[in-house]
C-alpha cells in the first residue's frame, strides 16, 4: 500500500473525473494535471510519503510549514491558479559520514518511480538531490544548517481551490522539537563512520 506510485493515485483521480492532459507552457515535456490544490496537496504528500517508505533504516520526521501560493499565470478560462508546496524535516540525527548514502538511497528511489533528476549537490556536509515528475512536481532533499535534512515538493500550476492542510502536532516551545533542529539519535544514521560497502560486510 505504501509503495503506490504517483501514476497510480493519478488513475485514481482519472476515475473521479480529473484527468491528465497535454498542455503546460509552450515547450515544456511536462503534462498538465486537471486537478484543484486539494489533490494537488494530497499527492504532494503521497510522495513524501512514499520517499521515507523507501528509507531503510527508516528516520524520524514532522511536517515543515506548507505554502499555497496563487500562481503567476492563468488558465485559458480567465480562472486563477495555485500552487501547493508540502515539506518534511528530519528530526533523526545523520552524521556528515552518512549524508551521502542517505541522498543516494532517495535519488534511487525516485529514479525508480520515472522522476528525473534535474540536479545533485555533491556536498559531504550538505548535500542535495532536486527532482522533477513527469506532471511537473518539484521535489527536493537537501541537508542545512546543523545537518537538518529538508524534503519538499511543489506541485505545478493547478486549479485553485480550498485546501485542507494535513494537522502538525502541537509543539511544547521547550521541545526539542520545536528548536527544529534533529535530535533524534540513531544507531545507523548518526554513526560516525561511513556505510560499510557489501564487501567489508560480507555480502
Amino acid at each position: 500500500m505504501k509503495q503506490r506510485t504517483l501514476a497510480l493515485a493519478l488513475a485514481v483521480l482519472m476515475l473521479s473525473g480529473c484527468a491528465l492532459i497535454d498542455g503546460g507552457r509552450a515547450g515544456s515535456k511536462e503534462k498538465a494535471i486537471d486537478v484543484n490544490m486539494q489533490q494537488a496537496g494530497e499527492l504532494a504528500e503521497k510522495i513524501l510519503d512514499d520517499t521515507l517508505a523507501a528509507i531503510r533504516p527508516g528516520v524520524e520526521t514532522q511536517r515543515g510549514p506548507s505554502s499555497d501560493p496563487i500562481c503567476t499565470d492563468f488558465k485559458n478560462d480567465g480562472t486563477g491558479t495555485g500552487q501547493v508546496s508540502r515539506r518534511r524535516h528530519v528530526m533523526t540525527v545523520i552524521s556528515a559520514e552518512r549524508r551521502g548514502s542517505f541522498i543516494g538511497i532517495v535519488e534511487r528511489h525516485w529514479k525508480k518511480e520515472g522522476y528525473e533528476i534535474t540536479d545533485v549537490v555533491p556536498n559531504k556536509e550538505m548535500p542535495g538531490v532536486f527532482a522533477r515528475t513527469p506532471e511537473g512536481f518539484q521535489l527536493s532533499v537537501n541537508f542545512g544548517y546543523k545537518g537538518q535534512a529538508f524534503f519538499s515538493v511543489s506541485s505545478p500550476c493547478v486549479t485553485e481551490s480550498k485546501v485542507t492542510e494535513p494537522p502538525r502536532k502541537p509543539l511544547d516551545p521547550d521541545s526539542p522539537e520545536a528548536k527544529g533542529l534533529p535530535y533524534i539519535k540513531s544507531p545507523f544514521w548518526s554513526a560516525e563512520t561511513p556505510v560499510p560497502s557489501p564487501s567489508t560486510n560480507g555480502g
